[in-house]
This record gives structure tokens, C-alpha cells and sequence, in this order.
């Protein structure tokens, strides 16, 4: 689990006095080990209890951080979630970035063909961070969570409308193209669920693989 954004928000690399010694270093390793402890304790909690009946107390024995520093770095119980989300997101957005990217470099220039090398590995994430994914794709959270989940799916649809076009800045994308990505991103996301539940790595595997091969057929 990453802390990269949660570093980014708090001025991580800056040392205080403009250097870069090894005291500031330690400081910047004891606050990335701080955060990672309460948010794996957060994630833990909600797993286990939900969001809404998750106690910050209950977060805070299972981490060994003070309360203080939980508020500190989060500012309560809806912080912990977004970092977590937004954790869980980043990486799959980095993950299918990457497939297509080896795929081009591959020499792949089929536009499904790359989609469905990001669709792919997003859903490989989903099976490799179920527990997360299972949380967030159960539709709880605090106010305003379900604003910032539509807001990120009409990025991801806005991101495969331009990769299924072969978009590279010329025209924008008319209106099949862009159902066809709202479709297809929907089947991703709806299958997202199904393999962050699936019984082992042999069922997740299985369901990746058939919603590739559905992909394909849908969009061409």
C-alpha cells in the first residue's frame, strides 16, 4: 500500500531547512510509517465493521498511533477512507497505464488490443488488493463519496474513449465511441466486484480472462 499522495499533501522531500540530512530523512520514514500503519488499521476496520459502524478509536488500538497523529495526517475517520480509495485508485490507473504502455512498446497499435491489456491488469489490482476493492466497491463511505467515485469513472471513460479511438489529439471522439467506452468501462468496473470476491487466484484468474475475451467481442 502506498503513502505517496498522503506525502505529496503533507510536503514530503522538503527537509525544513532547505537541505537534505539524514534527520530529516528518519522524520520523513517515521510519518510515511505512521501513515501506513493507520491506514492499514483503517482498512482492517472498515473490512471488518463497515464504514459507518468503524470507530476511530477501534483504528487507532489496532495501528499503535496516537490519536492525535491519526487527525494529524487524516483528519478523522472520512480521511483515512479517501486515502485509501484514492491509494487503491492511483494504482489501478498506474497498472493499466503501464500494460498499455509495454503493449505499444511491444508493437501492439490495435486500440482493442490495447484496452484490453488495461482492462487486464486493472483487474488483476482488483484481485490483488480484494480487500480494498471489496470496501470500495460496496458503495459505503462518507458524504460525498459517491460524487468522488462518478467523478473518477468519468475519467476512466473519458480515458478509454480517447485509447479506443486511437486518439492522439485530432478529433474528439463521437457519440458511439463514446458509449462504447461507457459500456465497456461498466463491465470493467462491475467485474472489478466479482473477481474481489471470487473464492481463490485460480476463480479471479478464470473471470479475467473470460471478461477480456467479452471486451474484445463487444468492442470490435
Amino acid at each position: 500500500m502506498r503513502t505517496s499522495r498522503a506525502r505529496q499533501a503533507n510536503g514530503a522531500g522538503d527537509t525544513g531547512n532547505g537541505g537534505d540530512g539524514a534527520g530529516g530523512g528518519r522524520q520523513w520514514a517515521r510519518a510515511d510509517a505512521t501513515r501506513q500503519a493507520l491506514l492499514t488499521a483503517a482498512l482492517e476496520v472498515f473490512a471488518d465493521r463497515g464504514y459507518a459502524d468503524a470507530g476511530i478509536a477501534e483504528i487507532v488500538e489496532r495501528s499503535g498511533i496516537s490519536v492525535g497523529s491519526l487527525y494529524h495526517h487524516y483528519g478523522g475517520k472520512a480521511g483515512l477512507y479517501v486515502a485509501l480509495w484514492e491509494d487503491l485508485s492511483d494504482e489501478q490507473e498506474a497498472a493499466a497505464a503501464q500494460a498499455v504502455s509495454a503493449a505499444r512498446k511491444d508493437g501492439e497499435s490495435d486500440p482493442i488490443a490495447l484496452f484490453t491489456a488495461g482492462a487486464r491488469a486493472y483487474l488483476l489490482v482488483c484481485w490483488e488488493r480484494r480487500e480494498a476493492a471489496r470496501l470500495f466497491l460496496g458503495g459505503e463511505g462518507p458524504s460525498g463519496s459517491s460524487l468522488m467515485r462518478r467523478s473518477r469513472a468519468q475519467h476512466w471513460i473519458a480515458q478509454n474513449t480517447k485509447l479506443l479511438g486511437g486518439s492522439t489529439g485530432g478529433a474528439p471522439a463521437g457519440r458511439p465511441e463514446q458509449v462504447l467506452s461507457l459500456v465497456l468501462t461498466t463491465v470493467i468496473g462491475e467485474a472489478g466486484r466479482e473477481i474481489a470476491t471470487a473464492e481463490n487466484e485460480t476463480e479471479a484468474a478464470e473471470i479475467i480472462e473470460e471478461v477480456c475475451r467479452i471486451l474484445i467481442r463487444l468492442a470490435r
